[in-house]
């Protein structure tokens, strides 16, 4: 088969939807002898030298404007990517909606529906497309990629596309060069936080969170433990960011901006305990970053947080800011239930491999094909 992916959100930053798009590339290219090119579009961003080398892939490169073309493909389904790359017999689009395609068929990736649910939580061209268009896009695809079964369940309920055309691709356990082979819970650790400081992240709450410990002198020997937030400030994110620079969360709280992958290992080795108290998550990446790692997480009960942790972990109410301070202290003053929590993330890891999704993949890209040829 060739096989065209839109690569276009691993053009840049990568935050949770670039790094699954990149690796699940990555995993196919390993495991399977399809030809495989990915597309990517930027007036002014290149896609990285290395790219083609490192995923096994052709790229192909156009320089139009992304929000351009988005516009044009979302709004009038055109021009056929078949025109802007080269012949294919599926086109993958990394987002949920579809990219217009003359032959190919057609493959769309759908992590989450928050975007029904809280339309004015959303910015640009999400708030304008997709609670419009997402759902009969869904149901037009000859696949859908999920990335879990809680994902994989509201699809097919509120969107109506019938369950065998939607396919449960979660991403893999990270391979750490140091971490992973034994808990990771230094006596100094910091606790920390990984995403898009974006109003579903619930940002706001966790720095309540804090402003309690502080006042109560949480932690061992009375301290209060360090916050470090890693990740890309959304335009929503003004007022959090001048918060953590105010009394009195300035003396506790580190804000390190977007924090690359290469990175990402450094940052959770001196984490005591990872916190994730989002409203809403598709997949809820950092989680398994840190049980891969050996890090003891805490993360909300909604979304796919409570599948994707099962007994790795802890889950609380992300509005029960008491749950969170208590939990957070036992973790920080308890080296056994610190110790017992990092086991189980680590044994909850195993559950995820990229050589299964890819082989999941492989099956959703035969079936769209053959779906596409029954049209």
């Amino acid at each position: 088969m060739r096989i065209l992916v839109d690569y276009r959100p691993a053009l840049r930053a990568r935050t949770g939807v670039g790094e699954y798009i990149r690796q699940l590339v990555a995993a196919y290219t390993a495991a399977h002898r399809d030809e495989v090119a990915v597309f990517t579009s930027s007036w002014k961003d290149r896609p990285e030298t290395t790219t083609a080398a490192e995923l096994g892939v052709r790229v192909i490169d156009r320089r139009v404007p992304v929000k351009l073309l988005n516009l044009l493909w979302h709004r009038l389904e055109w021009p056929p990517i078949e025109s802007l790359a080269s012949e294919a017999d599926i086109v993958h689009a990394a987002h949920p909606l579809l990219i217009p395609a003359r032959r190919a068929a057609q493959v769309v990736t759908i992590h989450d529906l928050f975007f029904l649910d809280h339309p004015e939580r959303t910015q640009a061209e999400i708030k304008r497309d997709y609670a419009a268009l997402v759902p009969q896009h869904a149901r037009r695809a000859d696949a859908v990629i999920t990335s879990s079964l809680h994902t994989r369940t509201l699809i097919n309920q509120r969107l109506g596309v019938e369950l065998d055309r939607i396919y449960y691709c979660p991403p893999g356990a990270p391979v750490w060069t140091m971490l992973g082979r034994a808990p990771n819970v230094p006596n100094d650790g910091y606790i920390l936080f990984v995403g898009t400081l974006e109003p579903r992240k619930n940002v706001g709450f966790l720095l309540d969170v804090f402003e309690r410990l502080i006042a109560r002198g949480a932690g061992p020997n009375g301290s209060t433990p360090r916050l470090r937030i890693a990740g890309g400030a959304s335009a929503d994110a003004r007022e959090w960011i001048e918060r953590m620079s105010r009394s009195p969360l300035a003396a506790h709280v580190d804000y390190l901006g977007y924090t690359s992958h290469e990175d990402r290992e450094q940052l959770f080795a001196g984490a005591r305990a990872l916190v994730l108290p989002s409203l809403d998550e598709g997949f809820g990446l950092p989680v398994l970053e840190a049980m891969s790692a050996g890090v003891p997480v805490i993360a909300s009960n909604r979304g796919s947080l409570p599948e994707i942790v099962g007994n790795g972990g802890t889950v609380l109410d992300p509005h029960d800011r008491e749950a969170w301070v208590a939990a957070i202290e036992r973790l920080m003053d308890e080296d056994a239930w610190a110790t017992q929590q990092g086991c189980a993330g680590l044994e909850r890891a195993k559950a995820f491999t990229w050589p299964a999704t890819s082989a999941r993949l492989r099956e959703a890209y035969v079936d769209a094909v053959a779906r596409r040829g029954a049209r």
